[in-house]
């Protein structure tokens, strides 16, 4: 059935939510939002790819981006969506109702209603958010018609429990590789371990202190991990080579290049492969926009501790936040579920603002 952008919104946030649309396979709900967004007069729609933009133009003096990723990670048996109340909380369960089709169910609501909105909006739904960066839908637009993402201010749907989260973490991936001399285990002093020479590694990551900054009257703490280590060929060989894979979450005020360098000191005397690199956002929320959003939707702000696509558009000098109905503890777990006071909460906020 086609979505209904005029129903409740609980109601359009099932329909969204019960079309799988698991990264690389947002076709059929792209299509489904593109139809109902043709709908609506007082918007101009764009399709490029599986991502599909929709624009007042009003001639209003700022204009803001609201914008959301139509796909979702893996089902892993948690659709169709349902509704139970848990300790007198209703909920809606079911794969990307907390990340983030709750988000994207408020925008297209919004996006139908505010024929006439105190700014101008552009509507963005995205796909390919949940892989690589290299794959993100804001890729094309930004390629294709870099004019759509042009504004003032914008506001990403992101779980984010009705608060506003301001900024993002940057985070960077890297490698470290240790290498020894293959023997048999049976005579292992003829060989050299390169998993045992990993322990030097561990050791400073073990002895690692969480630096927290103040950026924009909000506290980031950054962190330095191991996500995976690996090495070794067989039971009975000394292995001679070993890799720990890093990630460093790093605070707004670092550029990705001041990332780099950290790392690379932090690790002095070992080989250094960076194999992601994405910038952390500012929060810019000393912006008379911001100041007059936040005034609006009645939230004290938050930093964000993770990376979103904020980030895209801080890096055009379009600041940005996190603002979305949903527990982001919730994102991605099997039992995945949204409170629909959440969802009513986000939109009315929303609605205050561009109203």
């Amino acid at each position: 059935m086609a979505l209904d952008l005029r129903a409740d919104v609980i109601d359009l946030l099932g329909s969204i939510v019960d079309i799988e649309s698991v990264s690389g396979n947002e076709a059929r709900l792209a299509d489904q939002v593109e139809a109902a967004l043709r709908g609506c007069s007082h918007l101009e729609v764009v399709r490029l790819g599986n991502n599909v933009i929709a624009r007042t133009r009003l001639g209003r003096p700022e204009r803001v981006i609201v914008a959301g990723h139509l796909d979702t990670v893996p089902v892993a048996d948690n659709l169709p969506s349902r509704i139970r109340t848990v300790d007198g909380e209703e909920r809606m369960y079911g794969r990307g109702t907390c990340d983030m089709k709750a988000g994207v169910a408020v925008a297209l609501s919004l996006a139908a209603e505010l024929t006439r909105p105190s700014r101008d909006v552009t509507w963005i739904f995205y796909d390919n958010e949940e892989v690589e960066a290299s794959r993100n839908g804001l890729n094309t637009v930004e390629r294709e018609r870099p004019d759509l993402m042009a504004g003032d201010f914008a506001v990403l749907g992101e779980p984010s429990g009705a608060r506003v989260e301001g900024g993002c973490q940057g985070t960077m991936r890297f490698t470290v590789t240790l290498t020894g001399v293959a023997a048999h285990s049976a005579r292992a002093w003829r060989g050299v371990n390169a998993i045992h020479r990993a322990g030097e590694v561990l050791a400073r990551l073990a002895a690692y202190v969480p630096r927290t900054v103040v950026v924009d009257g909000l506290e980031y703490i950054e962190g330095l991990n191991a996500v995976r280590i690996a090495g070794g060929v067989a039971g009975n060989v000394i292995p001679d080579r070993c890799t720990v894979e890093i990630n460093f979450r790093f605070a707004p005020d670092r550029t990705p290049q001041d990332a780099e360098r950290f790392v690379r000191d932090y690790f002095a005397g070992h080989e250094i492969v960076v194999t992601d690199l994405a910038p952390a956002a500012r929060p810019g929320l000393d912006l008379p926009i911001a100041r007059d959003f936040l005034r609006a939707v009645g939230s004290e702000p938050a930093p964000k501790y993770g990376w979103t696509d904020v980030a895209r558009f801080s890096a055009r000098g379009v600041p940005a936040v996190n603002f979305g109905p949903g527990d982001a503890l919730k994102a991605h777990q099997d039992d995945e579920y949204c409170a629909l006071a959440s969802v009513r909460s986000v939109r009315a906020a929303l609605a205050a603002w561009l109203g």
